[in-house]
């Protein structure tokens, strides 16, 4: 039975039975097989690309390699959220390294764009995650730009997504050269070197037609991918007003997808996103074990716990977007 009084003291109870249960120690077996296989993952799509040369079969390596780079996106979630290295240095250096450099997106504009989404995720304010842009989240944002893209936009979203690895790239090197990036030089290095690496294996391996096709396949699997790990989480959720105390405002906001060992490693762990909110560094594997305290817990003090499964999470979301568009 709960011991708690209060909003105020909620959390400081779930954080005591967390900590009890181990939940928040490290797991550094688990990081450098994970760290190791995403690494070879990557490297030996490379690896085959090369191998194969100029022939058809690197549109089966373009999907091989847009899974590896969502993976080591992944990679480079947790090491942001220092789930992997105790210190900032020794995390910046690995999330450039698996970022920048392994595909191509800005380590410091990502961690500075999420580190704002978690302190108030879906604020319409707040979350960079559902300010207005191509696709709306809000009645009034909807209102607001009009036109066919915002009615149609449930229609557009996975086709969207095919664009979104590019998107990243492009806000990547703006933040770069317009941001306050604490690592400005060395990230615009790293980051260089796999643009012109890339462009270089495409020129020089492929014929212009296999390298166009490449491309295309390649960043359209990473970005729907992508899409659709971070899609279930939040999207069709409340958006809080900014009154809620930390623990309903992570609770409530976050949807949680069920499943098995192959739902987690295709997700990397955000399935469990309830309890990655309420303890962003916890390390993945313990989320699972997480997961049942953190719904026990809930029921005790009345508050909402949403869990479904992975197909019900996309209708929910583009379901929502359907609505704000036709409201």
């Amino acid at each position: 039975m709960t011991t708690t009084t209060g909003p105020r003291t909620d959390f400081a109870e779930l954080s005591r039975r967390i900590r009890e249960a181990g939940l928040l120690d490290r797991r550094p077996g688990y990081y450098v097989i994970r760290l190791s296989l995403a690494a070879l993952f990557l490297a030996g799509g490379w690896v085959a690309f090369a191998l194969v040369g100029s022939s058809w079969w690197t549109v089966a390596i373009a999907v091989w390699l847009g899974v590896a780079y969502a993976q080591a996106a992944l990679v480079a979630h947790d090491v942001a959220h220092r789930q992997v290295f105790r210190t900032a240095s020794a995390s910046g250096r690995a999330g450039m390294i698996a970022g920048n450099l392994g595909i191509g997106m800005s380590y410091g504009y990502w961690q500075n764009k999420h580190t704002r989404h978690h302190a108030n995720p879906n604020h319409d304010d707040l979350d960079p995650d559902v300010g207005p842009g191509v696709l709306v989240w809000t009645p009034e944002a909807a209102a607001a730009k009009g036109g066919w893209m915002v009615r149609n936009q449930a229609w557009m979203f996975f086709p969207l997504l095919t664009l979104l690895g590019l998107s990243l790239r492009r806000d990547s090197i703006r933040a770069l050269l317009n941001d306050n990036i604490a690592q400005r030089g060395r990230e615009a290095l790293l980051l260089g070197v796999h643009i012109v690496g890339y462009v270089l294996a495409l020129i020089f391996v492929l014929s212009p037609l296999q390298a166009l096709v490449f491309f295309v396949v390649h960043q359209a699997v990473f970005g729907v991918y992508l899409g659709m790990t971070f899609a279930p989480n939040h999207k069709g959720m409340p958006h809080p007003d900014g009154t809620e105390d930390f623990l309903r405002k992570q609770v409530l906001t976050s949807r949680n997808v069920r499943g098995g060992v192959l739902v987690d490693v295709a997700l990397g762990g955000l399935n469990y996103q309830i309890e990655h909110h309420l303890f962003p560094s916890m390390p993945t594997p313990n989320l699972r074990r997480a997961q049942p305290m953190v719904q026990q817990f809930c029921a005790e003090i009345d508050v909402d716990y949403e869990m479904t499964g992975l197909i019900d999470s996309y209708r929910q979301a583009l379901t929502h977007l359907h609505q704000v568009s036709r409201r």
